[in-house]
Formats: structure tokens, sequence, C-alpha cells
């Protein structure tokens, strides 16, 4: 079996967890959630952030750590941009066939057809990456219908 890094998920201090679709998932060993603005973060040369506009995640990004960041679109913007100065990371995208299955209410997505629950889009993440995704859908409320809705891609739980 093959070990994987570390996953890193920076979640913003004003996250409402009663709506967040990572609960549940803070336990897990293969990921590390930090605070954002409390906390300071590791050396993220060797990590891929997921984002909207860059190049797609691949097989060829495996040995790479995943980053994610846990936030409201408005907060995320702000995170990216605080990020860029004193970090190195890829940038990576998810590829935009896959869609949500989260009921979004909010209106700053820059790409609402794109714009995945975090725990959707660290499932695809660990499924394209070849790493095993079992358990992270568990406690995720919508988990049928997103695999429901993906299952032409060959997603399965």
């Amino acid at each position: 079996m093959s070990v994987f890094p570390t996953t890193i998920i920076l979640r913003h201090r004003k996250e409402n967890l009663k709506k967040c679709s990572l609960r549940g998932i803070e336990a897990r060993e293969d990921c590390k959630f930090f605070t954002y603005p409390t906390q300071s973060l590791p050396d993220l040369s060797s990590y891929v952030l997921l984002t909207l506009d860059a190049p797609c995640l691949s097989l060829k990004d495996a040995n790479y750590g995943l980053f994610l960041i846990d936030a409201t679109w408005r907060y995320a913007q702000t995170i990216f941009k605080s990020l860029l100065q004193p970090h190195r990371f890829i940038s990576r995208s998810l590829p935009s066939h896959f869609q949500t299955a989260y009921p979004r209410k909010q209106d700053d997505c820059l790409d609402p057809q794109r714009g995945l629950a975090s725990i959707e889009a660290l499932f695809l993440a660990y499924y394209i990456l070849g790493r095993d995704p079992k358990g992270i859908l568990d406690f995720y409320y919508w988990k049928n219908l997103f695999i429901e809705k993906n299952q032409a891609y060959g997603l399965s739980i």
C-alpha cells in the first residue's frame, strides 16, 4: 500500500460548521485541518491546490499532497490571495464535467456549475489520484445524489 502525503485543509475561522461538507472527516489520519488566519501552514511546495482556473488534476500529480481551502467562495478568494506571497504550490482543477449535489445558495462563485462542495472535491481528487476515497463521503448528506449525478464518469461508493 502506498503512503501519500497528508491532505492539508485550510478552513476559514468563520466557516459555518453546521453547513460544512467536511464535517466528520476531521479525525481522518490522512487529513490535517488548519484554521485561517490563526494557524501557520507547513511548506506547500510539494502540494497541489485545487482551484477552478488551472490545468486538470491527473494521475501525474499523484506524488503531490492535496491542499484545499474550505470557506465560502468570498472568503476562499481572500485566503487564496493571502497565500500567493508566502507560499509556493501547484494549482490544479478538477474536470469540469463533474456536477455538485450540494444545494448552493451563494451567488459569488465564479462558475456555479463547476463549484463543488469541498467534500466532493476531496473525493474526486482522491479518485483521480488513485487514492482510496473510502469513507470520505460517509458523513455527506448528499453523497448518494452526488454519486448518482456523476455515475456516468465511473464514480461509485
